[in-house]
């Protein structure tokens, strides 16, 4: 697919992290918007966990993109700061991730387009998924935040009433997209407390 001057890219990566559903959804939803180009990157540990959590296949998944890249190449497009982007979501992000990211060590092309996001001054979103957390875990989360990246682990809201795993993802992913300025307007506002004065 040729790139338009027009449209706005978007990296997405998805580790081995469980949770591979998040960074599908992300896809199908950024997918509806026709002013997107999205590029993927999945992991080898990230392709087993897809598989295996969602029971879709790699290449079903990867239809969805726009453009796919290997992990394991890191000298593609991704990986030069000349390749401009609207930004960068993990989704899940591996603990693994999150420290390649959080010092730099970018030996893999997701962790290459994640440090170069950072160095342009791009957002770079992570859905971290562990628990419970050790320090080192909070400390590699900290250092990725002062670097400006945005720590998102997906905590379900259950103001919302979930009634299914998909309101739960849903609900996750609608808050991803807004906060990375690529919303649909499909979160619902929290409307509770407070009061309109009355009208003289």
């Amino acid at each position: 697919m040729a790139y338009h001057a027009r449209m706005r890219r978007v990296v997405l990566g998805i580790t081995g992290a469980s949770g591979s559903i998040y960074g599908v959804r992300l896809l199908e939803e950024l997918r509806k918007d026709s002013a997107l180009e999205l590029h993927l990157v999945v992991s080898a540990a990230g392709r087993r966990t897809l598989v295996e959590e969602t029971g879709r296949t790699l290449r079903e998944v990867e239809a969805l993109a726009h453009v796919v890249y290997d992990d394991r190449d890191v000298g593609a497009s991704l990986a030069s700061g000349s390749f401009r982007t609207a930004g960068m979501i993990v989704a899940p992000c591996s603990v693994k991730t999150l420290a390649a990211l959080a010092s730099c060590h970018a030996d893999t092309l997701i962790a290459r387009a994640g440090d170069v996001t950072l160095k342009e001054g791009r957002p770079l979103l992570v859905l971290v998924r562990e628990t419970p957390l050790h320090v080192g875990h909070l400390r590699q989360m900290l250092a990725l935040a002062e670097m400006g990246g945005i720590i998102f682990p997906p905590v379900p809201a259950f103001y919302q009433k979930p009634r299914s795993i998909d309101d739960v993802v849903s609900h996750t992913v609608a808050r991803v997209l807004e906060r990375m300025g690529l919303g649909r307007d499909s979160v619902v506002e929290w409307t509770g407390g407070g009061r309109r004065p009355e009208q003289a």
